[in-house]
């Protein structure tokens, strides 16, 4: 079985993960709008299935690893926190250009859309570090078979990715347009999304401890 805290814990890093701009959102916000909402949902298939091939790749390699070296637990939550450190930087440090800044792109057809989704996810290193030094330190190795675990663990944060970047490719034209005219919402988001990354890092570092 998964703990009830251990589900909470990666849905939140799910969350400030996916809020926090990236690869995956700059690309499915620039086909949003600059290609339509269909264009939009289509690139998200694409990386729907990037994270299914991450999800599977991931859990059966570290099932075996963690049976066989337990204590790499502690090196990946240390790992992990770190990267959640910098990922708070790298929101929260000036300078950086909105993701919902309207671009021009050319007009692909389905296919290739879907193709550029699932390849800007697997080639997303935010992503790869995600499943290799975040989502593990949720699994207990006192709770049972740990595939299982970490399999749930994957679709958790899997479920939150995709709602959020559903609602981003939905609203995306009129968010760019809101943004546009109001910087200082701009910063604020920034901020927030930032300093949630911070408090889960610490929060992170110090579980189990």
């Amino acid at each position: 079985m998964v703990e009830q805290t251990a589900v909470l814990g990666v849905a939140s890093v799910g969350l400030g993960m996916v809020l926090s701009p990236g690869p995956n959102m700059m690309y499915l916000v620039s086909r949003s709008t600059g290609q339509g909402r269909r264009a939009g949902i289509i690139s998200l298939a694409g990386v729907a299935a990037g994270f299914l091939v991450y999800l599977v790749g991931a859990n059966l390699g570290l099932a075996v690893l963690f049976a066989a070296f337990p204590e790499l637990l502690t090196v990946i939550r240390i790992a992990g926190a770190l990267y959640l450190l910098w990922l708070a930087w790298k929101t929260l440090k000036p300078g950086g250009v909105s993701v919902f800044t309207t671009r021009q792109v050319p007009h692909d057809p389905p296919r290739r859309l879907f193709m550029m989704g699932l390849m800007t996810n697997l080639l997303n290193p935010k992503i790869a570090l995600l499943y290799i030094s975040v989502i593990p330190q949720f699994i207990d190795l006192d709770r049972g078979n740990v595939l299982f675990q970490g399999i749930i663990l994957g679709c958790v944060q899997i479920a939150v990715a995709l709602l959020v970047n559903l609602s981003i490719v939905l609203a995306a034209g009129g968010i760019a347009g809101f943004l546009a005219a109001r910087p200082s919402w701009l910063r604020a988001q920034r901020v927030a999304m930032g300093s949630l990354l911070a408090v889960l890092a610490v929060t992170l570092a110090f579980a189990h401890g």
